[in-house]
């Protein structure tokens, strides 16, 4: 086992605990978001299941579950912007 310089005491999980707390409230609030967002996306699009694909390091572009259609990559979606510049 690995001999840490910080140790695990209670003390310390019990400061940590607030801020465990503040994030799964974070998140929940974001995936609500997320969720209302793909919502929309399928009814205006008519593509069942459409959501934002996540790669182990983010989001990193658009399909759909059923893996239907080709994945829609971020720098497709970030050139309009890019292109104004």
């Amino acid at each position: 086992m690995a001999d840490y310089e910080i140790k695990k005491t209670k003390e310390l999980i019990d400061k940590l605990k607030p801020y465990w707390k503040e994030l799964q409230k974070i998140q929940t609030n974001f995936v609500t978001s997320l969720i209302e967002i793909e919502q929309k996306m399928e009814k205006e699009t008519g593509i069942k299941d459409i959501e934002f694909f996540q790669s182990d390091v983010g989001y990193c572009g658009i399909g759909n579950v059923q893996r239907t259609m080709a994945l829609v990559h971020d720098t497709e979606l970030e050139e309009e912007k890019n292109a104004s510049n």
